[in-house]
């Protein structure tokens, strides 16, 4: 499967992996599972969606900024893979929406990437999830996702 030209048929562009921000590694495999490292709303290395949804940005700029985390997580998965085609499947992704006290639309906004990975990857891309309002991310950055993937043998 050619998941780059899905990609850009959907009208997105495949970013570079993400350079780590700190003393961390972006992905570490164990066995057939890649543990990705948080990505961020990062595109040529600025904050594209910054601030806290329901006071800077509404759900529909949150989940938008959903789909620039995971267009990220995708390059890191590549690089940690070495092609898209050893993608098994999604695992497991773990969204963190900085957002008001008490904001209960963090599953709308994190949609912003599971849709995207659907949308890509197909059944593939099909993951479990858990997506929480947090009082603050780093660089003021509106999501974050962090995912887990399996690799084919």
């Amino acid at each position: 499967m050619n998941y780059e030209k899905i990609i850009a048929d959907l009208g997105f562009t495949l970013p570079p992996a993400p350079a780590p921000a700190g003393n961390y590694l972006p992905a570490v495999r164990s066995g057939k599972l890649v543990f990705l490292a948080g990505t961020l709303p990062l595109r040529d290395g600025a904050i594209t969606h910054a601030g806290q949804v329901g006071r800077d940005l509404d759900v529909s700029a949150g989940y938008a900024a959903a789909q620039v985390c995971a267009l990220n997580t995708i390059a890191a998965l590549k690089a940690a893979a070495g092609s898209l085609d050893n993608l098994e499947r999604l695992v497991l992704v773990n969204g963190f929406v900085n957002a008001v006290a008490g904001f209960a639309d963090s599953p709308a906004v994190i949609n912003g990437a599971s849709d995207l990975f659907v949308k890509i990857f197909g059944d593939r891309g099909r993951h479990a999830r858990a997506a929480v309002a947090v009082a603050g991310l780093p660089k003021n950055a509106a999501v974050e996702i962090q995912v887990v993937a399996e690799l084919k043998e």
